[in-house]
């Protein structure tokens, strides 16, 4: 197991106040928040904060990422796109534990205008809390890790 323990954090616009929130409550889990903005209000498009953040996974920078723009999925597609990336939006906690067990997700995105703060944090913590199993969820990661050429 990785001793990393810093998490990129970036968003578009519609998400600057649950990113920071929740840069916060990672850090009192023990994790090193790692927030790259932005930090104002105006228009930021979200491919350009996604992929930013994704490229410091992909390099090992950071251990996770988490995202957020209006509804995630945006900012997903755009982390998606960059070698060595798994990541899924979720709206609740079980989804963000199975990425995690079975899929080895590496990013985590959140719609802020899907879910509220409580919620957002409890997904966060079911996406940190679980571990990859392994097994026959390692052949179907490969399998995924193969269709990126």
């Amino acid at each position: 197991m990785t001793t990393n323990t810093r998490i990129v954090l970036s968003s578009d616009h519609a998400a600057i106040e649950l990113r920071r929130i929740i840069a916060a409550h990672i850090t009192t889990l023990g994790w090193e928040a790692v927030d790259i903005g932005p930090t104002t209000a105006e228009s930021t498009p979200y491919p350009e904060r996604g992929a930013e953040a994704a490229r410091m996974v992909a390099s090992g920078d950071c251990r996770f990422g988490i995202i957020l723009c209006g509804t995630g999925q945006g900012i997903m597609m755009a982390a998606n796109k960059v070698t060595g990336i798994r990541c899924g939006v979720c709206a609740e906690p079980f989804s963000a534990r199975m990425i995690r067990q079975h899929n080895n997700a590496n990013m985590l995105s959140i719609g802020a205008r899907v879910v509220g703060e409580s919620l957002a944090l409890d997904i966060v913590e079911a996406f940190l809390g679980a571990e990859f199993e392994g097994g026959r969820h390692a052949t179907r990661v490969a399998m995924i890790e193969a269709l990126e050429g």
